[in-house]
């Protein structure tokens, strides 16, 4: 298999892994390429789906979300497309996936306060049909965000 990155991609991409907004001038003067350079590998990088998107990391609590969970969900396999879809349409799930282990799928949910990440988890996520069980562990501090 063709390596797609290099020791330079790999530095282009930590760079603006920790700032997506660092102009490609700063970047090329820590990679020790041109600024030009530069500019091509990222283009070169989204288009080989390196880089899929740029985004902001926000801090919950600044926007009013003082109760962040961790849910595990125990689903029925024939409905497990389905609950995807609906736990991916609720605005409080942040995060979503699927996995191996104990539970099916896993997904991060903001609440503003543990009120209503009761009624989330309760009604909106175990009201969901094929949702046999879901296992909820508070976060208590966030110690590192790299998405």
């Amino acid at each position: 298999m063709k390596k797609i990155m290099d020791e330079k991609d790999y530095g282009i991409v930590a760079a603006l892994h920790k700032g997506a907004k660092t102009p490609f001038r700063k970047i090329s003067k820590r990679v020790h390429m041109s600024e030009s350079a530069v500019r091509k590998r990222v283009k070169r990088l989204e288009h080989l789906g390196v880089i899929e998107r740029y985004t902001i990391i926000v801090n919950p609590s600044k926007l009013g979300y003082d109760t962040m969970a961790v849910v595990g969900l125990d689903v029925s396999p024939e409905k497990h497309e389905e609950i995807i879809e609906k736990l991916a349409n609720l605005e409080e799930v942040k995060k979503l996936s699927t996995s191996t282990g104990k539970f099916m799928i896993m997904s991060t949910v903001w609440a503003h306060d543990n009120k209503e990440l009761t009624d989330i988890i309760l009604r909106k996520i175990g009201g969901i049909e094929g949702v046999k069980k879901t296992h909820t562990a508070i976060i208590l501090e966030r110690i590192k965000d790299v998405c």
